[in-house]
């Protein structure tokens, strides 16, 4: 089978291969997936360049969909030609989605229903599940105000249509004109352009002076400084699934001892098998709905792997960025 992979880590130029590789063949209890489409990642990226490797070649990307075309014992055999959209293909494992087929547990590969794109299938696992979840923690939404920080991100943006569908009312930080618009789509009340304006003080003014009930961040490092200038009112909460950086973060402790302020953080390759549970069960009734828009913004095929990691990296893209196996 075609596929990349990488045997240590570097930029992608300089350490992405693509040629062929033996077809995996499923084990017990697993499937077969002919890969359609192929998810990019920021956390794929920040893999290649970084994460120690597990194997001798690492085969990146953990989201992607296709077609189920064999299956081990203890499946059934039904599940042929089943189609479906994967999650955490590449976590803790050396055989991710670019490639023309993976070998996952059955319960890895998730039917995707006969009217949503493979390439939308492609965006579900990572942050589709990572929105759903950590509006999840937020609890009831209706009539409270959510500050989605980067609301034009592939998360930002299923984060800010789940959080309006449930009745928030969503303020959406962006870095540019093109991106206030993409948050707007998406439900976006207000937006806030972190590049020029103070994010804090903007919260505070569309607010009337008390702060966001809730914030969901994708950038701790950044965002924690915003604590102590009044993003959140007194008992509000902070769900926060990245930063930029991955070393100590300071908090203003005292300021959230005596507001009342929660803060919690996840990674979406851990969640609890009950919270994947209910992630999983509130992404099949929105795409039922049909209640979500996914936005892919570019496609590359394998061969071009290395354009499309560094498309991430850029961030040259608003929205989800692909790559094109069938």
């Amino acid at each position: 089978m075609r596929a990349a992979w990488y045997s240590k880590n570097g930029a992608a130029r300089e350490v992405l291969e693509v040629g062929e590789l033996p077809t995996p063949e499923p084990g017990r209890g697993e499937v077969r997936v002919r890969l359609h489409v192929s998810g990019v990642n920021p956390s794929d990226v920040k893999s290649r360049r970084g994460r120690p490797l597990i194997a001798e070649r690492i085969v990146p990307h953990s989201d992607g969909a296709g077609v189920i075309d064999a299956v081990g014992p203890d499946v059934p055999a039904s599940r042929v030609g089943q189609r479906v959209w994967t999650w955490n293909g590449q976590w803790q494992r050396p055989f991710g989605t670019a490639a023309e087929y993976i070998v996952l547990p059955s319960q890895q590969a998730v039917a995707l229903p006969d009217d949503v794109a493979f390439d939308a299938g492609a965006c579900f696992g990572i942050p589709a599940l990572t929105a759903i979840h950590a509006v999840n923690l937020l609890g009831a939404i209706k009539g409270r105000t959510v500050l989605v920080i980067g609301a034009a991100t592939s998360v930002g943006h299923y984060v800010a249509q789940v959080a309006a569908r449930r009745g928030a009312r969503v303020i959406g930080t962006v870095g540019s004109v093109e991106k206030a618009a993409h948050a707007k789509a998406a439900g976006v009340a207000e937006v806030i352009d972190y590049k020029r304006e103070d994010v804090a003080q903007r919260v505070k003014d569309l607010t009337g002076g008390v702060g966001a009930d809730a914030v969901v961040d994708m950038d701790f490092s950044s965002t924690a400084a915003m604590l102590a200038q009044g993003i959140l009112r007194p008992h509000g909460e902070l769900v926060s699934y990245g930063s930029n950086s991955m070393e100590q973060v300071p908090v203003p402790f005292r300021d959230l001892l005596f507001r009342g302020i929660t803060l919690r953080f996840f990674v979406v390759y851990e969640l609890l098998p009950a919270e994947r549970e209910k992630a999983l069960s509130d992404l099949h009734e929105l795409l039922t709905a049909k209640a979500l828009r996914h936005t892919i913004a570019a496609r590359f095929p394998l061969h071009e792997i290395a354009a499309a990691h560094e498309a991430v990296e850029q961030g040259r893209f608003t929205g989800n960025v692909v790559l094109d196996l069938a």
